[in-house]
C-alpha cells in the first residue's frame, strides 16, 4: 500500500486558518471513523509549514476536507510538493496535542 506525503507552506496570515480547517478535517474523521484510512498533519516549527501523511482511502470524500482544499491555493506561499512513499514500519504513532500560546 502506498502512503502520500504531501508538504507545503503558507502564507504567514494563512498559517492559522489553514490549521483550523485541518482541525475540522480531524474533527470529522474522529466522528465518521472511515475504515483503513490513516491520516496525520504536521506543522512545523516556522509556523507556516505543514506536512500530511495519508494511507488509505475515503479522505477526498469528507466535507471537511472538500472545505480544507476550496482555497488551499490561496493559502500557499509555495507549491505543494506530494511524494509517494512506502511505509517501513511504525512504532507509538503521535498523537495530537494543542500548543498554548
Amino acid at each position: 500500500m502506498t502512503t502520500a506525503v504531501i508538504r507545503y507552506r503558507t502564507r504567514p496570515e494563512a498559517a492559522e486558518e489553514n490549521q483550523r480547517l485541518v482541525e475540522n478535517v480531524f474533527a470529522e474523521l474522529e466522528s465518521t471513523a472511515p475504515p483503513g484510512l490513516r491520516y496525520s498533519s504536521f506543522r512545523l516549527t516556522d509556523g507556516v509549514t505543514f506536512v500530511h501523511v495519508v494511507d488509505g482511502e475515503g479522505l477526498a470524500e469528507l466535507p471537511a476536507f472538500r472545505e480544507f482544499q476550496r482555497d488551499l491555493g490561496t493559502r500557499l506561499a509555495a507549491d505543494l510538493v506530494r511524494d509517494d512513499a512506502t511505509l517501513l514500519g511504525s512504532y507509538a504513532t503521535a498523537t495530537a496535542t494543542t500548543a498554548q500560546g
